[in-house]
């Protein structure tokens, strides 16, 4: 059935020409799949799911690949698999072998140079092994925390310009572009950063290639279709899930203090973040 649906490129294509964005939910655990999964189900609609280096360290890396197109082969829905904010060259390597559809690299840390010429020996590498891989870089530093922060990082809030944003598009050949916009990793205690929609269209512009728009969770409804409507084809969303499952998960085991069935107390935490999803994916795909 895998080989009859679309791969990931053609989904992104189809989503930047119908101003829609596709779902990135980064996961830890069968409950985060099953619900990133069922949610894009019911909508029918396609979803990426992304593993960090941790995730991917907790999860497995081969693991992890082989229930998402295990998953994919059986019921033929368009779930695809990303190696999340990968910050070596060896990570890279480790994910492409594994058969992942997507890597990003990370060389947000590095300077704008250093980040050029990683990103070329990463994308090269990927590119040689499975020429359909999506590629994704990075340019701007948004934070790397996914959590509940009392206030932004330091060294957050620069943003990418749409002259750094041309020159390492057109020096590493990336397939898609995760720039500073306004955006932060975890979520800001008291209200989240306005996103700057003005700054995505220039980048946009300038770029030529798809954007994607990390650390989203805490966005509101406004900013993200707006920013979509910038040039923003794919929505990262991790924060908020994880929010999601520990109070999902609190309130089953408060709920069911005898219960020792882990299939049965995990259903809260699975349910709640299927709610965020299904909501999430909603705005993303203006249904």
């Amino acid at each position: 059935m895998e080989n009859n649906m679309k791969n990931l490129s053609e989904c992104i294509r189809e989503a930047r020409t119908a101003g829609r964005a596709i779902g990135h939910f980064n996961i830890s655990n069968m409950e985060g799949f099953s619900a990133v999964v069922m949610a894009a189900k019911e909508l029918n609609v396609p979803v990426i799911i992304g593993v960090s280096e941790g995730e991917r360290d907790f999860l497995g890396t081969r693991e992890i690949v082989a229930v998402v197109k295990s998953y994919r082969e059986r019921t033929g829905q368009a779930v695809f698999l990303n190696a999340d904010h990968t910050y070596s060259f060896e990570k890279v390597v480790e994910a492409v072998d594994a058969g992942f559809d997507m890597v990003i690299y990370d060389g947000t840390e590095h300077s704008f140079e250093e980040n050029i010429e990683i990103t070329k020996k990463c994308l090269e590498y990927a590119k040689s092994k499975n020429p359909s891989i999506v590629f994704e870089g990075e340019i701007g530093f948004i934070g790397k925390s996914s959590k509940l922060l009392d206030s932004v990082p330091d060294g957050v809030g620069k943003m990418t310009t749409p002259e750094e944003a041309k020159t390492f598009v057109e020096s590493t050949k990336v397939d898609l572009l995760a720039p500073a916009v306004g955006n932060v990793h975890g979520m800001v205690k008291g209200g989240e950063p306005a996103l700057n929609i003005a700054r995505i269209a220039e980048i946009s512009m300038s770029s030529g290639v798809p954007l994607v728009l990390h650390g989203a969770s805490g966005n509101s409804k406004e900013d993200i279709v707006s920013a979509i409507d910038a040039g923003v084809v794919i929505v990262h969303i991790n924060t908020e899930l994880r929010v999601a499952y520990r109070s999902g998960l609190m309130k089953s085991l408060q709920e069911n203090p005898d219960e020792l069935s882990p299939y049965k107390y995990l259903k809260g935490a699975r349910n709640a973040m299927q709610k965020i999803v299904e909501e999430k994916l909603k705005i993303f795909n203006k249904i």
